[in-house]
């Protein structure tokens, strides 16, 4: 098999698990809106479950449904029949998947969810099969090809059905107003982790800001700015706001008597400042578009009192770049 058949293959599949996709959308209705109903009038948890590829993609299904504020687990309809049957409880609601909707495997978690009614959501690729048939809310995916020319292997199948999962998981975070800030209480690690910090995460505060009040000779003031290693110092007002700040660029263009003038007479008037609650990576654009390296944290409630100092180096450090 040449080099250029094998790309032709990979463009195939991939061509045909974009059909099947693109025929997914259309296909859903009135049970896709009721599953999600479902799961949101559910006390407990969604219990997630299927056999071989449909486990594999019910596991990713799962996990995105809890980061994402929807308490979920998957529980391999293999083990449920040898003891795992105790982890359903009234209140959960079950999501299983199988592309034929006739896995044997499945059958006791099926018969324990109608004898304890527990609300049971059903996806196959068949309208007729045990499990569409016996499920509270059945979505039957359309029926296309698979992307091997065999037409057994599990491909367009399984995508249309993690497509589906993530469908329902972002329905159910938009209706819970899901925040970045509650994602990233999920997701403390990694990259992913290190974009949702906040400006309060990576902020220097109290001592450690270079604050001095209006007023002060460059002389006291240059020594701020030396002592704190922000390379920049405060200016605050009589009530306590933040009035300017002295820069390296302010110190160049009044070098000529620089130690016979006070803050007030080199300072940048009105600096650009941000929130706490502000991203991170909010922060590191506004430094980078602006040409700066350091931002004063004011108040968000609106008396622009300093309440900490974020260097770009702070953002680099912890990873957002």
């Amino acid at each position: 098999m040449s080099r250029d058949a094998f790309l032709a293959t990979a463009r195939r599949v991939i061509a045909r698990e974009a059909e099947a996709l693109a025929a997914l959308g259309p296909a859903l209705g009135e049970s896709f809106a009721d599953a999600v109903e479902l799961i949101l009038a559910a006390e407990g948890r969604v219990i997630v479950s299927g056999m071989g590829k449909s486990g594999h993609i019910g596991r990713k299904i799962a996990a995105s449904l809890a980061s994402t504020g929807t308490p979920a687990h998957f529980v391999p309809p293999a083990e449920a029949s040898h003891g795992d049957l105790g982890m359903l409880a009234q209140g959960d609601v079950v999501l299983m998947l199988s592309n034929s909707g006739e896995t044997p495997e499945l059958a006791d978690m099926i018969a324990h969810t109608r004898r304890f009614g527990i609300p049971l959501i059903g996806v196959a690729g068949r309208a007729d099969s045990t499990l569409i048939r016996r499920a509270d809310v059945g979505i039957v995916l359309p029926d296309v090809p698979e992307a091997c020319e065999t037409g057994f292997v599990p491909t367009t199948s399984t995508t249309m059905t993690l497509a589906l999962g993530d469908a329902l998981a972002v329905a159910l975070m938009e209706h819970r107003r899901f925040t970045p800030e509650r994602f990233r209480a999920f997701h403390p690690g990694g990259r992913l982790g290190a974009r949702l910090q906040t400006v309060a995460d990576l902020m220097h505060s109290g001592d450690a800001m270079p604050l001095v009040p209006a007023g002060t000779p460059m002389s006291e003031a240059l020594l701020a700015i030396t002592r704190k290693g922000f390379g920049v110092v405060g200016v605050t007002a009589p009530d306590g706001s933040l009035a300017g700040i002295v820069t390296d660029g302010d110190l160049r263009r009044h070098m000529e008597g620089l130690l016979g003038r006070t803050v007030d007479e080199v300072m940048t008037p009105t600096p650009r400042t941000i929130g706490p609650g502000a991203l991170a990576e909010e922060a590191l654009a506004e430094m980078n578009a602006r040409k700066i390296t350091c931002l004063f944290v004011v108040d968000p409630a609106g008396s622009r009192n300093a309440v900490g100092i974020l260097h770009i180096h702070d953002c680099l450090r912890a990873g957002i770049a």
